[in-house]
């Protein structure tokens, strides 16, 4: 009889995304965070790109919903189900129980923390611990945390934005705020609305933000079509929008990621903001990615900021350094509270 070895797993369950390493191999799985059910049966019919592909196309039966919201679980009974799908599709099964590494927003409660956990053990890891995502997406980044320096990492997700100070292995100022790059896609719907009188999907309007959004000028601003339906008529309906039109509908959503990165380098102490003058800051995570955005940090706060290499896989990437040096790094783990 062959006998397979649990191959352990890093996961970034993101409010946008979700990825999986997996020890020795690398990121094995990057996929949205949704799953579609069907709400008379209570069956999962698709996760990941699949049931993203429904969002809003679905008969009222068939509900496409994202387990995480803001950064918080806002149905722990989905979530279980999404991490034992996740494990299934990484080839784990009854015999094979690896140890999960999961990275979760700083902000979450002590209950939710206890769910996390407890639904990776559900669904078939034999342990399961976290870590912080600035703490994971630092580790990531290459960045010497276990130095008595000031690491600085700005990491904007679909549902939270964090930034925190690292030093000596430890995040000694915090600021995170339940807001990022799914509150930019609200924004742009809210202002459509409003100022157009049409009504566009989620999806639509993640595309506007891709396509002409930014958080400051950047001097090729341009137009985009949009398509969408007409609220007084019902019939579909075009309009072009301005990169300037975006950029102010918008304004609320980046001014409040702004305002948290001032905030938490506020509480940094004064020897530490001296390193970030010198090192700069780190900008992670999808939302990062908005066009001027790291320009705006970096005028407001009148520190360098520089973009990670890998921004998307910052977070899964630091986690699976974890996974691959377990022994030498648990000390990272968020402590569970017995």
């Amino acid at each position: 009889m062959v006998t397979t070895v649990a191959r352990d797993l890093a996961i970034d369950l993101g409010t946008a995304n979700t990825l999986v390493y997996m020890k020795g191999r690398g990121i094995v799985l990057n996929e949205p965070s949704v799953i579609a059910l069907n709400r008379q049966t209570g069956e999962v019919l698709a996760t990941g790109r699949e049931a993203w592909q429904m969002i809003g196309r679905t008969p009222g039966y068939i509900v496409a919903v994202r387990p995480l919201r803001g950064g918080a679980i806002t149905d722990f009974e989905i979530t279980e189900r999404m991490i034992r799908l996740l494990l299934q599709r990484v080839g784990v099964s009854r015999f094979t129980r690896p140890k999960v590494v999961i990275c979760v927003p700083s902000a979450i409660t002590e209950v939710e923390r206890r769910a996390v956990t407890d639904a990776a053990r559900r669904a078939g890891a034999a342990d399961a611990n976290l870590i912080e995502q600035p703490m994971a997406a630092a580790i990531g980044a290459d960045l010497p945390i276990d130095e008595p320096v000031g690491n600085m990492v700005i990491d904007i997700g679909g549902g939270t934005s964090e930034t925190a100070v690292i030093s000596l292995g430890g995040i000694v100022a915090l600021e995170a705020v339940r807001v990022g790059s799914f509150d930019i896609d609200a924004a742009i719907q809210n202002h459509i609305r409003r100022e157009h009188g049409i009504a566009v999907g989620e999806r639509t309007a993640e595309e506007i933000k891709m396509a002409i959004g930014s958080a400051s000028p950047t001097g090729e601003d341009s137009t985009a079509e949009v398509r969408g339906r007409d609220l007084m008529s019902g019939l579909p309906k075009t309009v072009v929008l301005s990169a300037e039109e975006i950029r102010e509908a918008i304004e609320d959503p980046i001014s409040s990621i702004v305002a948290s990165v001032v905030r938490c380098l506020a509480k940094a102490p004064p020897e530490l903001s001296q390193d970030f003058l010198v090192r700069g800051m780190y900008l992670v995570g999808g939302g990062g990615l908005l066009r001027g955005l790291a320009q705006r940090i970096e005028r407001e706060t009148e520190v360098p900021v520089k973009m990670s290499n890998v921004p998307l896989e910052a977070v899964v990437l630091g986690a699976g350094h974890v996974i691959e040096h377990y022994d030498a790094l648990k000390g990272m783990f968020m402590g569970v509270r017995r």
